[in-house]
């Protein structure tokens, strides 16, 4: 059976996930066979396995970072975000229902047993788990029927250790306030505090660290730096969505809906050299982009009304009647469409008009399509032509079903359960697709950006190939670098042999 250790933190985005993956890293560089592990995410951006199976992107990284391919029994459950207090529940990457968040809080206690299930079969085949709790341990609201924080610790008799944001101020009241909320028992768990984010001279921090080991009688395992990785992040709360605009050759504008899923898909158009992504949700921020971005949605109805009540769908279609590009993934290549129609209520109900940019009729379902692709581009008409013939693998996650108008062009034929289907819709400057992680594919996001380069009267000679895949492993190393050298890894060790 493997050893353990759980990394939770007193609050959300206290760099949870990143220590999990540090230590998923750095333990695989020492020889381990080491898995990561999260009973319950709540997320919008996710991922499919080779099995069809969705799972959260956090873990997905940390599996990367571990060096193994993600297993959806690292997060067995998964909670989609539909509305301000209702979620779709997935149990082992299949959907189990909808829950508003009073029935998913009577009803989680059932899933204890899939999650032991899932801990227990990765356990058995690893050396090592590293568990990563969710939100605060100190939520006393929650506490009664926990099974991602002190209730997954218990399950899995995990020590742990506790993380703190000192980026946001107030870390030692954070720490010991956390520390103090959690009943006698849990407290025993805690083996050790490590803060994070930190920016200037340790010694100036260390005596802060000295009172707290004196109150708590818990030790600091570690200060880490605040590091500037690119790595993959989790939901809204991504540093992405808030970056600074800066001056560069090619300018995308990501329309930023509420229900925004998988915005990871644009990672690959962010580092490559000259190109700016900008998430936007007013009209005013909109500008003169040389391309818009309609992304994934877990609800497309409730987002294209909020484009449309705030002005945002006028002002695109303005765009587009001036012959600039828009590209849709997803929920954002539906919204695109001339009619969305929800006839059983999966998302809002009813039926509304589309964008009117491409000329296809989504109806959505409660079958849900989850499953790998691989594909090729159709002959591409107009700007994109240079995406014509192209190949690409992905994956799709949907609750719709798309047709399309007599004469309607695909973007693209991909493989989907062994046979090859059209997907996507092309018209003029406009264009749609279902698969996520399209613009993974190197010769992709070269071909689009050349393309946007041309337009503009601009060279594309010096658009250099970008191996995503060997900028994640570099990142990963320097993440592990820079965790190893902040955390004392004896003490880490002693942690999990129980000492």
């Amino acid at each position: 059976m493997a050893k353990v250790i759980m990394v939770q933190g007193t609050t959300s985005n206290a760099g949870k996930s990143l220590t999990v993956a540090a230590l998923c890293r750095i333990l695989k560089q020492d020889g381990l066979r080491v898995a990561p592990f999260k009973s319950q995410n709540m997320a919008l951006n996710s991922f499919i396995t080779a099995e069809g199976a969705e799972m959260g992107r956090a873990q997905v990284m940390q599996a990367e970072a571990a060096g193994i391919a993600p297993d959806v029994r690292m997060n067995p459950i998964l909670l989609k975000p539909t509305s301000n207090c209702g979620s779709q529940v997935i149990v082992n990457g299949n959907v189990r229902g909808t829950m508003s968040a009073k029935e998913y809080y009577a009803y989680k206690k059932q899933l204890i047993p899939d999650i032991l299930a899932a801990y227990n079969s990765l356990a058995a085949e690893y050396d090592v788990i590293v568990i990563e709790g969710a939100g605060s341990p100190a939520e006393i609201n929650l506490r009664e029927n926990d099974i991602v924080n002190m209730g997954m610790a218990e399950m899995a008799d995990a020590p742990v250790v506790l993380v703190a944001d000192i980026d946001r101020g107030g870390v030692f009241a954070s720490l010991y306030g956390t520390v103090e909320l959690l009943e006698p028992q849990e407290r025993t768990r805690i083996k050790g505090l490590i803060v994070n984010k930190f920016r200037g001279d340790v010694n100036i921090l260390k005596p802060g660290l000295d009172i707290m080991e004196q109150r708590l009688h818990i030790p600091f395992v570690g200060v880490i730096p605040y590091l500037s990785l690119d790595l993959d992040d989790e939901d809204s709360l991504s540093e992405r969505l808030h970056a600074d605009q800066h001056a560069a050759l090619i300018d995308i504008a990501v329309i930023r809906i509420p229900r925004i899923s998988n915005f990871t898909d644009f990672a690959p158009l962010e580092r490559m050299p000259g190109v700016c992504v900008r998430y936007i949700s007013r009209v005013h921020e909109l500008k003169h982009p040389d391309l818009i971005i309609l992304p994934g949605s877990k609800n497309t109805m409730d987002d294209l009304k909020w484009m449309r009540q705030n002005g945002m769908e006028a002002a695109i279609r303005k765009y587009v009647s001036a012959g600039n590009p828009v590209f849709g993934i997803c929920g954002g290549y539906q919204m695109m469409g001339l009619t969305l129609a929800d006839p059983d209520g999966v998302e809002a109900g009813g039926t509304m008009d589309g964008m009117g940019l491409l000329p296809t009729h989504t109806i959505f379902c409660a079958d849900k399509t989850t499953t790998q692709v691989c594909g090729t581009f159709e002959t591409v008409h107009g700007l994109f032509s240079g995406l014509s013939g192209t190949a690409f693998d992905g994956y799709e996650i949907h609750m719709g079903e798309t047709t399309y108008e007599p004469g309607a062009k695909p973007l693209t034929h991909v493989m989907r359960g062994g046979v090859t289907v059209a997907d996507g819709a092309q018209d003029g400057v406009c264009c749609g697709t279902y698969v996520h992680g399209i613009f993974d594919c190197e010769a992709v996001s070269r071909a689009l950006i050349c393309a946007l380069l041309t337009r503009r009267g601009l060279s594309d000679a010096d658009v250099s190939s970008f191996d995503t895949q060997a900028y994640k492993q570099q990142q990963y190393d320097a993440l592990a670098d820079a965790v190893r050298c902040a955390l004392d890894m004896q003490a880490i060790y002693r942690i999990l042999n129980g000492e």
